[in-house]
Formats: structure tokens, sequence, C-alpha cells
């Protein structure tokens, strides 16, 4: 489903990615955890190529871009269709509706009738617990609602693998467990899933696999369980000690 080899990004200098190479199967969860800088967001930004790799590739289904040589932006664009990305900040369209936030998509880059559009995207802000708030501008919705607009926005481009990027470290706590309750769910249909968080019980409860990164390494992966109870390597043990 997803195969990453070779992955490295460099910013000037800095190398930020090193080296990363990982599988994930179809309809599998995978969390990354890892201290801050430790490269979890641009591994993400590198998979939908926000961030174009210094060297590597990836493949998502049949499709691959090779970052050894040129990659254009034809290219880029196609590949990005397969995955949708939720970020930390909401970065909605404030002057449009949430329900003209989740159609503008599918019409614009997909060239999708307004009528086929509308009618999802009532559907996907139903599925995400807003099917009242439909005409609400992103002022009138607290950061839990939209960060779930968001979540609606990006399923409305059918991608096959959900991108989420720390998709509730702006939220107030009590503002938190509605968006990872409509993450559980997409998990349990089984949408496939890469998710950087701080959330652990999230993490405990849904992963598949977790993936410790430090240092722009993949330092240690495994099942929750093992990771959180057992794991094999020191720094694992010294970053999980200091947030459980």
């Amino acid at each position: 489903m997803i195969s990453i080899n070779g992955i490295s990004k460099r910013f000037g200098d800095l190398e930020v990615l090193k080296n990363i190479s990982l599988e994930v199967d179809k309809g599998k969860v995978i969390v990354v955890i890892g201290p801050s800088g430790s490269g979890k967001t641009t591994l993400l930004r590198c998979l939908n190529v926000l961030e174009v790799p210094t060297s590597g590739f990836v493949q998502i289904s049949n499709k691959q871009l090779d970052f050894f040589n040129h990659v254009s932006k034809r290219d880029i664009t196609e590949f990005r269709k397969l995955t949708g990305m939720v970020f930390q900040s909401y970065n909605l369209f404030p002057h449009k509706t949430a329900l003209q936030n989740v159609m503008e998509g599918p019409i614009t880059v997909k060239k999708q009738d307004k009528a086929v559009a509308r009618k999802k995207a009532e559907q996907l802000l139903g599925k995400v617990g807003l099917g009242d708030k439909l005409d609400f501008y992103p002022f009138q919705l607290s950061g839990g609602q939209q960060q779930r607009v968001g979540i609606a926005r990006a399923l409305a481009m059918e991608p096959e693998v959900m991108l989420f990027d720390e998709p509730t470290s702006a939220l107030d706590p009590e503002l938190v467990g509605d968006v990872l309750k409509v993450m559980k769910e997409l998990a349990n249909e089984g949408m496939t899933m890469i998710v950087v968080t701080h959330e652990m019980k999230f993490a405990k409860e849904v992963a598949d696999e977790v993936i410790f990164m430090d240092g722009g390494y993949i330092v240690e992966k495994g099942d929750p369980k093992t990771i959180f109870t057992l794991p094999k390597e020191a720094r694992t043990k010294q970053f999980l000690q200091l947030i459980q």
C-alpha cells in the first residue's frame, strides 16, 4: 500500500530525515511518536510531497515517485491526490461555510458537479458530527469543530491514505475527545492512516504499529503493547518515561 524507501530530507546543511524506510499495509493505522524536532512532521509532509525529499522513493498503491531524479509538478499533483492531510492548524477558508469548505476541493480539483459535491459534503459533515453546522463559518465553530471540518474536507477528496499531523495539539483538552472519536471511527472502517500525535492513549488503543522517531531516524517500531511496555531501545524508554 505505502512503501517508503531510503527517504532523506535536507534543509541546507541540516538533515532532518536520514534514510527512512517504511512499509504500511492497506487498512493499517501507524502512529508516529517522538520528541519535537525528530522529523515526524517532515516525514508526513514528504509523504504527500508538501516537502520534496532530497532522495529516496515513495510509493502509494501503484504510483511511485523517484526523488533521485527530477519529479515533475504534474506527477506531484497526481500523487498528492492519493493522500488527505489534516494539519495542526485547521487551515479552513474563513470566508466559506463548513459546507463550502468541504465542497471546495472536489469542485476545483476534481471538477465534480456542484450538486454531487454538496451531497457528499453534507454526508461527510454528518459523519463527523456536524450535520447541524453546515452553514456555520469557521469563526462560529470551536477548535474541535473546525478540526472535524478539516477531516471532512480531506475525506471529500476520497484519498487512499489519511495523514494526521498532531491534529489535537492546538485544541483545549475538553475538545480533543471529539476529534479522536472521529479518527477512531475512520480506523474501524479500515482507512489507512499515519498519525503523528502526542496522544498516547489513542496510540495504545488504535495503532497497529507505533513508530518512535528521534534525530531524523526511526529508532524503534513495533506493536503498541511492545513499544509502551517493553521497548528495546534506551532512547525509546527515556522518552516514554518522560511523557507517561
